[in-house]
């Protein structure tokens, strides 16, 4: 089974819940080979096997159903405060199905209208629906813009999916657009300026060019670390918590205790999270679980000298988003391996299919996963089990470092 989460951010760009993608197996499209209600099952209970927080955090799931889907009982074990019932745009409309949706409702669930692209007066279950969500590539903002106010005047959220750039999502808020999903949040919002690293920014680049150089020092490291009190307080927490009651006498002993390559990563995940100040949340937890993702695939499939590159390649992935620049502008200042490079600028080498597997995984594009996990030859079983293993991972660093 697949399962992945697409984050829903209010008009704060704070996340506001998640979608929930799935598929059951790499013969099915959404619901498989079985019928909706044995798929409602199956989903459901692995939700609860994994534990539905470990995806979604204490934030709302946004679950997809659809006319056989919804009858199941197997809803209800979902309360109210976790879930939005999302219906399918191709839903057939009946006097059953109407029954239902009133029956939910009265148990305090929201209802969603997924991808609509009808008439708001006529449709017959806007009236049950709390949510409206437009998929703006289908329904692009300009050809909707008379229906927005009519859905506003009658009280309803209106959420914009599928928005891909800054510039869409000023749009559909400026028009009245309050939820919107999509990763126009992982993009850069370049401006024509030229890219000046800060003081901070430069620290940072140094050290990670000192610990990509064909013959690191750990004297250099040192010296570096030494121009930032609290970079140099962070180490020697980390490694004190290490050692125990070993006692950690200086920054060069805490980097030989630690080990070049978990410092490079430490240092990385201070790095992306500093810089990120001024950026969604979801940005930095982003860059965390495709970290730990990449770096699981990359086990999987057995390119195991490479697993540090891989990590480091997820972890950077959003930097031009930090930063503002495109991606080829940024790792211009920073000694990073060839693999990497070609990844996340060039789109190919050895690193790229591990790179497009978790890109098409996080958009649910399962026959995409389908492909690349048989490129790599990864059993599709691991990967839901990395993905969600990257996802507590990351909350828990987050947590450590925040």
């Amino acid at each position: 089974m697949f399962i992945a989460r697409q984050p829903i951010f209010n008009a704060q760009l704070e996340v506001y819940g998640y979608e929930l993608l799935f598929r059951l197996n790499s013969q099915s499209t959404q619901f498989g080979g079985v019928s909706s209600q044995g798929a409602t099952a199956m989903v459901i209970t692995g939700l609860f096997e994994s534990g539905l927080e470990n995806l979604i955090e204490d934030k709302i799931a946004f679950i997809n159903f659809d006319e056989i889907f919804i009858h199941s009982e197997a809803v209800e074990l979902i309360k109210p405060d976790r879930m939005i019932v999302e219906m399918l745009e191709n839903i057939e409309v009946s006097n059953n199905l109407m029954a239902r949706l009133t029956d939910i409702k009265a148990m305090g669930y929201s209802i969603a209208l997924d991808d609509f692209a009808q008439t708001l007066k006529s449709y017959p279950l806007t009236p049950l629906a709390d949510i409206i969500k437009y998929d703006i590539m289908v329904t692009p903002l300009d050809r909707i813009a008379a229906d927005v106010p009519a859905g506003l005047a009658q009280g309803k959220t209106l959420l914009a999916e599928k928005v891909e750039t800054q510039e869409e999502f000023v749009k559909a808020k400026a028009m009245g657009f309050t939820l919107f999903q999509g990763y126009f949040f992982s993009k850069p919002r370049i401006a024509g300026r030229s890219f000046r690293a800060t003081p901070s920014q430069i620290q940072y680049l140094q050290l990670m060019t000192e610990i990509n150089a064909d013959e690191p020092s750990f004297d250099r490291l040192a010296q570096l670390i030494e121009q930032d009190v609290t970079l140099t307080y962070r180490l020697l927490r980390l490694a004190s918590f290490r050692a125990g009651s070993e006692l950690i006498s200086s920054i060069k002993f805490a980097l030989s205790y630690i080990g070049l390559r978990e410092f490079e990563r430490w240092i990385s995940i201070l790095m992306i999270h500093d810089l990120s100040k001024d950026k969604p949340a979801e940005l930095i937890k982003l860059s965390l679980i495709r970290t730990r993702f990449a770096e699981s695939l990359a086990k999987r499939a057995g390119m195991i000298e490479l697993e540090a590159d891989a990590a480091l390649m997820g972890l950077f992935s959003v930097l031009d988003a930090i930063l503002d620049q495109p991606m080829a502008v940024v790792l211009a200042g920073i000694t990073l391996p060839q693999a990497i490079l070609d990844a996340l600028i060039e789109a190919e080498g050895h690193l790229y299919p591990i790179y497009e597997l978790i890109l098409t995984y996080e958009k649910g594009d399962w026959g995409q996963v389908e492909s690349n996990a048989r490129a790599l030859n990864i059993e599709e079983y691991y990967i839901y089990h990395d993905y969600r293993e990257a996802i507590n991972w990351a909350r828990n660093v987050i947590g450590n470092i925040a």
